[in-house]
């Protein structure tokens, strides 16, 4: 087995703490869960997992967002796709997230708090958007 130098050592340990950082749920109240059943991996819910990961990361995001899976959302003709919960804000459903629309979901909708309609397949009520 080769030696690391210490300079490596280091990167790995920093990386190592991200991936914590990343998997630690406290404190953090926005979440982004992607639908990775059968038909949202066959469509290409892995790419879109690692698209809002990358995101996060470029965007600081780590410690206030957190990126979790769940299994078949039953919308197979809209995969991949992927729940946003913000505070303040509906809960809202995008269907056909690609890498490509991940990183605008990152950028609009948890940054700017805007929604993206031309994605959003479970859209709030009207009445409930007026409200806030």
């Amino acid at each position: 087995m080769a030696k690391m130098t210490l300079e490596e050592l280091r990167k790995l340990r920093d990386n190592k703490k991200t991936d914590l950082r990343r998997r630690d749920a406290e404190g953090k109240e926005i979440q982004v869960i992607v639908g990775m059943g059968t038909c949202g991996i066959a469509a290409g819910a892995k790419t879109t997992l690692d698209a809002f990961i990358q995101a996060i990361d470029e965007y600081k995001l780590v410690d206030s967002v957190m990126v979790r899976q769940t299994g078949c959302m039953g919308l197979c003709h809209s995969e991949p796709t992927v729940e946003v919960v913000v505070p303040g804000m509906p809960a809202v459903i995008y269907g056909r997230v690609d890498g490509t629309v991940a990183k605008e979901i990152v950028a609009k909708h948890l940054i700017g708090r805007e929604l993206l309609d031309n994605h959003i397949l479970d859209r709030p009520a009207a009445d409930i958007l007026a409200s806030k």
